[in-house]
């Protein structure tokens, strides 16, 4: 209610989120006869090519369309700034679930979260608006099942020697990561506060996403908005830790937020409290995650200090505690973990794929 009468410049609907069938039926209704305001421009994104193909033979895309909506690809797009950024300090409601700054492509703008009745009925009266002032919530037809769509999926070769993997030349082989040392030794590359984003770690945007299967090339851009150094320093110094505050990670679940770090050759991420998905993507890698035992102790480690853990192999797999000696402080600090026992495998592996081919070699 604080934010009715607002004017809007842009509308964007769906991506990974608010993007079911139901969602863009709501919305299709909502738009049925009537038109989007002048200035605004209103984007659609179904969540699949399932969802594209029901929306239009139930004849909402006509609705939508006809209404002056404009139809994307069922992919992140505008919320990951592929295209579609709002202009210089425009204002623009989504329906997405994240709006980190300058992710939308534009540093300046405005993004706004909202639910998708709320997007489309501010569609068409070009301000934030309150969807309930257009009546009843619409009553929609759903189909009482789904078929899945077998046309897309192929299964896995039954001679698997005989493929031959095709890659472009910005497409490179996923580095090989090795077992975890007993001894975790070098400098705190970096030290971050609370609520560091997946965004922080690993930039979206029309630069960096092209890059997603060339390693090597994405990496450049790890921590970027935060130290522009901090690739340059993780090469000279051949890797070593990132030290958090609380939350970090939180955000999108882009594994290559870890993925990146660990070509890097990030070994641990020392925090006071890790986002749930972003920790698992850490263990996945082989990064291990690991909290300060004592919260306060994050003011005595300083960045570019030298951390040695030792006996990591047999403490993971003992205990929950670990032993970090600052060398230049010539102080020590606990540190803990809650892994799983198969979590301390993967780790210890090097990742989740080494330990997957470790577990199938056992089985063979």
């Amino acid at each position: 209610s604080e934010m009715i009468g607002k004017k809007i410049d842009q509308v964007c609907i769906g991506s990974c989120t608010n993007s079911s069938l139901k969602d863009m039926l709501t919305v299709a209704r909502i738009l049925k006869g009537k038109k989007v305001a002048p200035g605004v421009d209103l984007t659609l994104s179904p969540g699949s090519r399932q969802v594209l193909d029901l929306l239009s033979s139930s004849g909402g895309l006509s609705d939508m369309i006809s209404a002056g909506a404009r139809l994307l690809e069922c992919v992140c797009g505008p919320c990951i700034g592929m295209g579609i950024s709002p202009a210089t300090d425009g204002i623009s409601l989504r329906t997405f679930n994240r709006n980190f700054e300058g992710r939308s492509g534009t540093a300046s703008a405005g993004i706004y979260l909202c639910s998708p009745e709320t997007a489309a009925a501010s569609a068409v009266a070009g301000v934030m608006t309150d969807p309930r002032t257009l009546g009843p919530r619409p009553k929609l037809a759903m189909p009482s099942k789904f078929a899945p769509e077998a046309n897309i999926i192929f299964m896995p070769s039954k001679k698997p020697e005989s493929v031959e993997i095709l890659r472009g030349p910005n497409i490179k082989p996923l580095p090989k990561n090795k077992p975890l040392p007993d001894v975790l030794s070098g400098e705190v590359l970096l030290k971050v506060g609370d609520n560091i984003t997946t965004d922080h770690i690993m930039p979206a945007g029309s630069r960096i996403l092209p890059l997603r299967s060339n390693i090597p090339a994405i990496s450049e851009f790890v921590f970027e908005a935060v130290d522009k150094e901090f690739v340059a320093r993780a090469k000279e110094k051949g890797g070593g830790f990132i030290l958090g505050g609380r939350n970090y990670g939180q955000g999108s679940s882009r594994e290559h937020a870890a993925l990146a770090p660990a070509y890097l050759g990030v070994k641990a991420v020392i925090t006071v409290s890790f986002a749930r998905i972003h920790k698992a993507n850490l263990i996945n890698f082989g990064i291990l995650p690991l909290t300060l035992a004592d919260p306060a102790d994050l003011a005595l480690v300083k960045q570019g200090e030298q951390i040695e853990i030792k006996n990591a192999v047999n403490g993971l797999r003992k205990g929950n505690k670990l032993e970090a000696v600052l060398k230049k402080s010539k102080k020590k600090i606990e540190l803990v973990h809650d892994l799983s026992p198969r979590q301390v495998e993967i780790i210890l592996a090097g990742g989740l794929l080494n330990y997957t081919k470790k577990s199938a070699g056992k089985k063979k």
